[in-house]
């Protein structure tokens, strides 16, 4: 039986309602409810504007690139977020208030994070070419040299220091402070009207740009718009959880087999419940089967990772 859009959008709907109940219910009982639940519900709320953001802008990005295999980390915004936690601890300390206190960390990296893309994409589409793919081409470079000079300075740090500072730059839904949940969950509301105004134009920048300019759409100013989006909510993202380098090519790309469909509308939407779902899952087993063993983005990046080799091969052979 082929289920319609919208019975595809109720159905993860109603899988991620039960994998959130599990995450939050499992293995307590009313005498520690009140303990396990103030812990258990920041991690659902950060879970749910990661994997909101990460979801909404890797099928954005791949559409401005009509490329299925691009996300947004080919930017270099992971790499900056890993090396400003590396600068800091190397200048500060590892005992600094600029790492222990989450929410001064928080806003730094954000902050940093969007200067540094609105002057790199100001700069680069003043030129008249306004190349999207120059404009991938210069990030590709940047992030390049951002892992480098970071590589670099950690071969100087103290070693002790340097544990601190792995901690810091893996993704961890552990310890989820709710000052940083706050400020995060501001920035995302404030960026949804500006998303809202220009996501009926997604389904037309899918064609290409000459066909989008043909039917009417201005295609650079959207364009830039929405890398300037881009740049806030990866930001947003990095900061809130860590950098996690092949989830949003996961599941811009699982949503897409699941709707097939052009319409941005059920593309976004299915893959923001799908990056909550995994994330809440994912999670779970971190915490209940794996005993915090091992880290969720490993485990994503691993998964990713031959998921991403599989689309390279599948791509080669047609």
């Amino acid at each position: 039986m082929k289920l319609s859009l919208n019975k595809k959008i109720y159905l993860m709907t109603a899988l991620l309602l039960i994998s959130m109940v599990l995450f939050l219910t499992y293995g307590i009982d009313m005498n520690n409810l009140d303990y396990a639940l103030s812990q258990r519900i920041p991690k659902v709320l950060a879970m749910i504007l990661g994997g909101g953001c990460i979801a909404f802008t890797t099928v954005v990005f791949q559409t401005i690139t009509n490329n299925q295999i691009l996300t947004p980390s080919v930017l270099g915004l992971d790499s900056l977020y890993v090396m400003i936690q590396t600068i800091i601890v190397f200048i500060f300390g590892a005992t600094s208030i600029l790492i222990i206190n989450e929410n001064y960390n928080f806003i730094i990296n954000v902050t940093i994070m969007i200067v540094a893309s609105m002057l790199l994409y100001r700069a680069l589409f003043e030129r008249k070419e306004n190349n999207i793919f120059f404009l991938i081409l210069v990030g590709i470079v940047f992030g390049t040299l951002f892992k480098s000079a970071t590589t670099f300075i950690q071969v100087m740090i103290d070693p002790n220091e340097f544990l601190a500072l792995q901690t810091s730059i893996m993704a961890s839904l552990n310890n989820i402070n709710t000052n940083v949940l706050l400020i995060a969950f501001i920035i995302v509301i404030a960026t949804i009207p500006f998303i809202y105004d220009d996501i009926k134009y997604l389904d037309v920048l899918s064609l290409g740009r000459e066909q989008a300019i043909n039917l009417g759409v201005d295609f650079d100013k959207v364009v830039k718009k929405m890398i300037i989006l881009i740049a806030i909510l990866v930001s947003v993202s990095t900061a809130l959880i860590g950098p996690m380098t092949f989830l949003g090519l996961l599941l811009a790309n699982i949503a897409r087999e699941v709707f097939k469909t052009y319409k941005h509308t059920y593309l976004i939407l299915g893959s923001i419940l799908l990056g909550i779902i995994t994330l809440i899952i994912g999670q779970f087993f971190i915490q209940h089967i794996f005993k915090f063993d091992t880290t969720l983005s490993v485990v994503i990046n691993f998964i990713g990772g031959i998921y991403f080799i599989q689309l390279l091969l599948k791509g080669a052979n047609r």
